[in-house]
């Protein structure tokens, strides 16, 4: 049965001075990453997408390694331009909100109905490009667990975030039915 295997980057190099979306992996991500490859999971990949931001980018380039990598806007994260980098404190009490009143807009973010449509809207439009093999999708926690509420059949709600606060940790769902096979499970 063929699978999409949602991965989520790991840890970012943060700085505040610089857009979220350009963050790339840090050192301790990129060895997660590069282990992930070795994982029975991604054996059967046969195409990678990922979303445009870098950490995701990053992640993504160190799993195609010689496969297909697709770039697909609509992974990106919850647009959180709004507000831009928050130290952690501030993110998660605006994370907890975000998750909690999901028709509703957080300090200009993009609400969580929302994101979450994105998201779930692009997965069903990248399996149906795809016609063999596993597909891997390198994005972001919060659409992640977005999605994982949407395919588990559940109402949107925080305590379906990937767990570790570091991210760097996968699901997967059986592309015949949209089942969720795996739960959140961390890349090493």
């Amino acid at each position: 049965m063929r699978r999409l295997i949602f991965i989520t980057h790991g840890e970012v190099e943060i700085d505040p001075d610089v857009a979220v979306e350009q963050w790339g992996l840090n050192a301790i991500g990129r060895a997660r990453h590069q282990a992930f490859c070795a994982n029975d999971v991604v054996q059967d990949v046969a195409v990678v997408y990922s979303s445009a931001e870098k950490k995701a980018l990053d992640g993504a380039e160190i799993l195609a390694r010689g496969l297909r990598h697709e770039v697909l806007h609509d992974l990106h994260e919850n647009d959180r331009t709004a507000t831009g980098y928050l130290p952690k404190k501030e993110f998660e009490h605006t994370a907890d909100l975000f998750f909690a009143h999901p028709t509703e807009s957080i300090r200009g973010w993009e609400r969580a109905v929302d994101a979450q449509a994105r998201v779930v809207a692009a997965l069903q439009e990248i399996a149906a490009r795809e016609s063999t093999g596993d597909i891997a999708v390198v994005a972001h926690g919060g659409v992640g667990a977005l999605a994982l509420c949407h395919f588990s059949g559940a109402a949107i709600d925080r305590s379906w975030d990937q767990p570790g606060g570091g991210g760097g940790n996968y699901f997967v769902l059986n592309l015949k039915d949209w089942q969720v096979a795996q739960g959140w499970t961390p890349i090493d």
